[in-house]
Formats: C-alpha cells, structure tokens, sequence
C-alpha cells in the first residue's frame, strides 16, 4: 500500500515538473502562455504522557495546478490540469486519503466578431481520481477508486469573457458519460450505473463558471462553478460542484490556503440512518473543507 501511494507522489510530481519546464518555452510565442504552481501542506502532533488525551499523527497534501492558454484575435484555446493528493496517518489505524482529484479541461472558442466577448466553442472535461477511497478511516469497504467514478464529458455552446479573469461557458448539447470501471463497484451500482456495467451515457445541459480576483497583494480568490442537468432522466435534479480556492500569500515560498467544495450529484448515494433504525440510501449536499499553511512554488 505504502509504495502505491508513493508511485503516485512521484507521477503527480513528474507531471508538475513537466509542465514547469513547458512553461520555459512561453516566450517562443506570444499567443501562448504557461504556468501554474504547487503547494504543499503538511501537519503533525504528537503526545507523550498528556494527561488531555490525544493520537499522533500526521499528514500531508500536495496540490498542483497548471495552464497552457492560446489567445489571437479570433481564437481562444484554454487547457487547465487541476491535481491534488493528500494522506493522514492517526495513531496506529490505517494511512488514510483525504484528498484526490484528476482535472483536465480543454476548451475552444472562435470569436464571433473580431473583438466581442462572445465565443462559440467546444469544451472537453475529464475527471477521476489517482488511488482508492473509503468513507471513513476504519472502513474496510471501497466507496471509489481509479476511474469509479470517471467522468467524460463534451460540450458545444458558447463562451462569454467579458475580462480576462472571467469566463461564462453555457452549453445546450452536451454529452456525459461516467465510468465505473472497478467491477465491485459496478456490480453494486455505483455512482447511477446499471449493476454489471460499466459505464453510463447522460445527454444535458451544462453551465461552467470560472472566475478569479485578486482581493488584495495578498489575497487571491479563484472559484469554478459546474452546472449539470440531465435531459434523459429528473432533469431538475440538478448536479452542482463549486470549488473555491482563497489564497494567502506570506511570501514568495510560504502561503496559507483554503480549499471549500459543495457538490451535489443525484447518482452519489449515502446511508442514511432512520429513526426506527432501518436504513435507505439518499443523495446530499457534499462538503469538502480543507486549511493548510505550506511551501508554494509558482511558475
């Protein structure tokens, strides 16, 4: 288990350096630009013969994002890597996740005058997970793994960029399929697939919203808001993900991050416990909170 979780360290780190070394050719043309940046955060505690109580423990997430982004007069080419990995070890219990994300998004756009702000365009989005995940740290049973839940998406719509740290893409055509690849999970079900198979086709309308603002020389607010409404089955169960990312910036390496994420997807079902006892299965509000103070490395 330790050395999968290190060959993902050592894959999530060879892509950030990949990607900072593409960054050095950004000046070969001025219609492209590259960067991006890393963080990580770490935490620890330990105890010894505290009368209070307590577990040693400690972890540690490592974030990563990276742009490669095209711009001329008519033409427009945004391409986002978003990753993030994170583990915990309390006490004697087992190394438990709490944190993992695959992102990619690439997306199109020709003008529809030569210097408006509307686009038509085309967007591809892929989303999964590097490593296993339960629902609490003495689980024994997999709730998700690599491409269970995988998410394959294409849309056709058009793009509003009124400023360049605003984009509005809203898309009346677009197709979704999610994969669930793991065959324990498939057969149970998971994430709205037919038991026994292994991947399901939606057909929606989608809505994505990204916006960032410096608030202040050290402040910076980025949030990225996706609306999903499936046309084929309870189109006004809509799916949401909001991410929201507030950054603090102590100096060139040292900075304080928070990280919230509302989800709702009608297809990721938890237990819910009745009052009589009995038990049924529900989808709800997802919230994802995490506050760290790490080394940062932009590029």
């Amino acid at each position: 288990m330790k050395n999968k979780f290190a060959f993902i360290i050592v894959i999530f780190t060879s892509l950030m350096l990949n990607l900072n070394a593409q960054s050095d050719s950004s000046n070969s043309s001025k219609k492209w630009t590259f960067g991006g940046q890393t963080t990580i955060n770490a935490s620890q505690s330990a105890f010894s013969n505290w009368v209070a109580g307590g577990e040693n423990s400690f972890g540690g997430t490592i974030f990563g994002n990276a742009f490669a982004k095209y711009k001329s007069e008519r033409d427009t080419w945004d391409n986002t890597l978003d990753l993030g990995f994170g583990l915990m070890k309390q006490g004697k219990r087992p190394i438990f996740k709490t944190d993992d994300k695959i992102d990619f998004s690439s997306k199109y756009g020709r003008s529809m005058t030569k210097y408006g702000h509307w686009y038509y365009s085309a967007l591809v989005g892929f989303k999964t997970q590097f490593y296993e995940g339960k629902s609490s740290i003495d689980d024994t049973t997999k709730n998700s793994t690599f491409m269970a839940p995988g998410y394959l998406s294409v849309s056709i719509g058009v793009d509003y960029k009124p400023f360049s740290n605003l984009s509005i893409f809203i898309s009346p055509l677009t197709g979704r399929t999610t994969f669930v690849t793991n065959k324990e999970l498939s057969n149970n079900g998971a994430f709205g697939v037919m038991p026994g198979h292994k991947a399901k086709f939606e057909a929606g309308g989608y809505i994505k919203v990204e916006y960032n603002q410096p608030i202040h020389k050290f402040f910076t607010y980025n949030t990225k808001l996706e609306l999903f409404s499936n046309y084929l089955k309870n189109p006004q169960n809509i799916d949401v993900n909001w991410e929201n990312i507030l950054n603090f910036k102590f100096n060139n390496w040292l900075s304080a991050n928070f990280y919230l994420t509302l989800m709702y997807d009608d297809d990721s079902k938890i237990t819910i416990t009745n009052d009589d006892g009995s038990t049924h299965q529900s989808a709800r509000l997802q919230v994802r909170e995490i506050f760290g103070i790490g080394l940062t490395y932009k590029f």
